[in-house]
């Protein structure tokens, strides 16, 4: 027996308290909402309402009767059945009103932010440190397989963790030192693709230009990294730039011939531009000295030639005096064979290679000809890529290198900057077989200028009182050093141009030297530090490093440039014979009076030079000894101004008689033996 339906009870909104004609408001209110309703997309708007908290809750503002308020249900017979009360209709129709703004519907407690689990740092180290040697091993095995694998390295190194980022700069050094090739990819517009490759070599160009782009990015973020300042350092003390610039090194060492290599050595140069010598500044020098002595060609030198003699301009030449001394390991030193100067080059006629005498023209026809150029291209491009450079272009680069030195070298002398006095003039002296007549007339004219100032200086000096700038320039400079220094470099200046042969060409005076190294003897002799070297009383630091222990450079004590000088003039290994007796005469008589007031060791040296000049120019010299053969007329003057004016056969050499009661045993037997040869004589 079919059941019947249960009746639906309808319902109305109850009367308001307000009275009886509120009621009629309230349906007038309700038909306004149905007849609107048609245009709502209420289902979009309650998928859009927050789901959570929606449990059946009463709002004591928007419904009074405690029932939750719900949609308007449409039943079989076609009714609409209403579930919210009046209160709930008067709130939609204030939602109307709104215009659907979200703001006026009533506020819920908002959802909260999901939290990302919290990682430590050491797992995130520990996670980057996995995922790096995952991609050193795949680039390993096969790095054309993987062109993406150095972008991902470059994205580690993104992180804001210290530790993590030197992590990626040392992994990533490696693995570039492993895979860059040992020659130089050109970008691909250089090589457009005229027919169609093969599925190979596009892969390979893919993996090379994958490799170019994330090597200059990589450069790119060491540069950054290097100029950061020291403090950024991690618990273990160890500063990302001093990482940097250790990566920087070890590219420059193992693969100076790939791309961007001027990048890396703008990052060293840079170092090099502080007046402090720690221990990456002298990590960098090293570096340049390896690449200056291992360079083949000579267009890597050229490069950081050209980088240091920009910085050093720019830098009004206040450099360490270890960055100049760079100069002195290039290979063109030993290997350039002409003469050059600040503007030209000279070439050696003999050793310039003869040209080969043209060949016969040959007939050919229009294919033989299309395949001998093809032929000659391919043999081009084989020539590039294994770095077949020939001899006339290092020596073109070698030439350009020697232009640059020596002009840095000029403009210093120029300037007169004291710290770096040392290192040019013995750089000069170095280079002196390779420098040119005409340049070395100019050199000779700055060495007299600088002479002159360091008079000049030393006559301010005992006139007026010192001021505190003045004892500092002093503490600095020594100008009876560079005074010594200007006249070794005059006469190892003269032996490298081989003035014997080229006597005719050359036109030289060196008189203006000897007679300063003459007037300078005595004031030498009393000269407190004359055993003592240019970094002799600069103590080390606290790290025990003063960037010098490698460098033979403006090291020797005075004592030792007093006895070059004095080799050179009394005896110069162009012509050892041509001294005349008269200078021979005078030098000896105050090398005598100078023995009783120097050290030890420099009294020693000083007979050892007497008795060569002896032994070679004995008979021009022995009347000095001899009382009874004396060949001149009145008295010796020997503080005269020229070597000719004191007159020196007059004088006899008493000193030997108090040197023979020295304390040192030593000086005691190089007079008896002294002595001996004179009588033999």
């Amino acid at each position: 027996m079919a059941s019947h339906p249960s009746k639906k009870r309808r319902l109305s909104p109850p009367q308001s308290e307000d009275g009886p004609g509120a009621g009629a408001n309230g349906v007038k209110v309700q038909k306004a909402f149905f007849k609107s309703a048609s245009n709502w997309n209420l289902e979009q708007d309650y998928e859009n309402r927050p789901r959570k908290n929606n449990k059946k809750k009463t709002d004591p503002k928007n419904n009074t009767n405690g029932i939750t308020g719900t949609l308007p249900v449409r039943t079989a017979s076609g009714e609409w059945l209403v579930q919210d009360d009046a209160a709930s209709i008067a709130s939609d129709a204030e939602w109307l009103e709104s215009d659907g703004d979200e703001e006026a519907l009533p506020e819920e407690p908002a959802a909260p932010v999901p939290v990302a689990p919290k990682i430590s740092e050491r797992e995130q180290i520990r996670s980057a440190q996995e995922e790096l040697a995952k991609i050193a091993t795949q680039l390993n095995e096969d790095p054309e397989e993987y062109p993406g694998a150095f972008k991902a390295m470059a994205k580690l190194g993104e992180s804001k963790i210290l530790a993590i980022k030197k992590l990626c700069l040392v992994a990533q050094m490696a693995v570039y030192k492993d895979v860059i090739p040992g020659y130089r990819i050109r970008p691909a517009t250089e090589d457009p693709a005229i027919e169609k490759l093969s599925k190979d070599v596009k892969r390979v160009r893919t993996y090379e230009q994958a490799l170019v782009t994330g090597y200059q990015a990589y450069l790119k973020t060491l540069a950054h990294h290097a100029s950061t300042p020291t403090f950024h350092s991690d618990r273990s003390g160890n500063d990302i730039s001093s990482i940097a610039l250790t990566c920087a090194c070890t590219l420059l060492s193992s693969v100076p011939h790939f791309n961007f290599r001027s990048d890396v050595l703008r990052i060293l140069v840079r170092k090099l531009s502080a007046r402090k010598a720690d221990a990456d500044f002298i990590k960098c020098r090293r570096a340049l000295e390896t690449l200056f002595r291992e360079d083949e060609d000579g267009k890597a030198s050229m490069e950081a030639v050209s980088l240091l003699t920009k910085m050093m301009k720019v830098r009004e030449y206040h450099v360490d005096e270890s960055v100049l001394n760079l100069f002195l390991h290039l290979r063109l030193l030993s290997e350039f064979s002409g003469k050059a100067s600040r503007d030209h080059v000279e070439r050696d006629p003999d050793a310039q290679l003869v040209k080969k005498p043209k060949a016969k023209k040959e007939f050919r026809t229009k294919k033989e000809r299309k395949l001998l150029k093809e032929q000659k291209a391919v043999d081009k491009v084989m020539a590039v890529a294994d770095a077949a450079v020939s001899h006339e272009e290092t020596e073109q680069m070698q030439s350009e290198t020697l232009k640059m030195v020596f002009a840095s070298y000029f403009r210093i002398l120029k300037a007169r900057s004291p710290q770096l006095m040392g290192a040019v003039l013995e750089g000069l002296a170095k280079y002196a077989h390779l420098i040119n007549q005409d340049f070395f007339g100019d050199l000779l004219e700055a060495l007299k200028e600088l002479i002159r100032y360091s008079e000049d200086v030393k006559e301010d000096e005992g006139d007026e009182p010192a001021d505190e700038e003045d004892d500092k320039l002093s503490a600095i400079r020594d100008t009876s050093r560079e005074a010594l220094l200007c006249t070794v470099t005059a006469f190892a200046l003269l032996a490298g141009q081989d003035a014997h042969n080229a006597r005719s060409g050359l036109h030289l005076d060196l008189s203006f030297f000897i007679t300063h190294l003459y007037r300078s003897l005595l004031s030498l002799s009393i000269n407190p530090d004359l055993e003592l070297g240019a970094q002799s009383l600069h103590l080390r630091g606290p790290d025990g490093l003063h960037g010098r222990d490698d460098f033979k450079v403006n090291l020797q004590t005075t004592t030792v440039l007093l006895m070059r000088c004095l080799s050179g003039v009394l005896l110069p290994p162009w012509n050892i014979r041509s001294v005349p007796p008269l200078r021979l005469a005078a030098f000896t008589k105050q090398l005598m009076s100078l023995s009783l007031q120097v050290p030890e060791k420099s009294c020693q040296a000083v007979l050892g030079l007497v008795q060569d000049v002896l032994h070679t120019h004995g008979k021009k010299v022995n009347a000095l000894w001899n009382t009874e053969e004396r060949k001149g007329d009145g008295t010796f003057k020997p503080l005269s101004e020229t070597v000719e004016g004191t007159n020196p056969f007059t004088a006899t050499v008493w000193e030997g008689e108090i040197l023979r009661k020295h304390y040192c045993p030593k000086i005691r037997e190089e007079l008896k033996l002294m002595e001996k040869n004179i009588r033999k004589i």
